[in-house]
């Protein structure tokens, strides 16, 4: 059975960090609306999307949620997996991670945007 779920997109090898537990941070220049974000599908690609309509194919590889947002703080670098720190950007909390068993192939688009699976 399809069903429509929110989806945001990382760049390789993040959604394998993510699955392992050792990213549990996500660092976006943005908020989302609301919180929290459950079920929220993650699709691994291989660019960074940095431009309004940027797409490519990529992979589901996981449900997580997301329960709260804060400012990034320069001692949380190596929870989200970044080689450096810049001000002015939002931390992710991740949570309830549930890795798929087998990826599937998605389309990864900037932003939050909305996809029909059957997962």
């Amino acid at each position: 059975m399809t069903k429509q779920y929110q989806v945001l997109s990382t760049v390789a090898p993040n959604a394998e960090r993510i699955v392992q537990g050792i990213k549990t941070l996500a660092v976006r220049s943005w908020r989302p609306e609301k919180l929290p974000l459950k079920d929220l599908v993650i699709v691994e690609n291989t660019h960074f999307l940095n431009n309004d309509g940027d797409e490519e194919m990529g992979k589901v590889v996981a449900l997580i949620d997301i329960e709260s947002v804060h400012p990034w703080l320069a001692q949380e670098i190596d929870a989200a997996c970044a080689t450096d720190w810049a001000d002015e950007y939002f931390a992710w909390v991740i949570s309830n991670v549930r890795p798929l068993k087998q990826p599937i192939e998605a389309i990864a688009k900037r932003k939050l945007y909305r996809l029909e699976l059957n997962l």
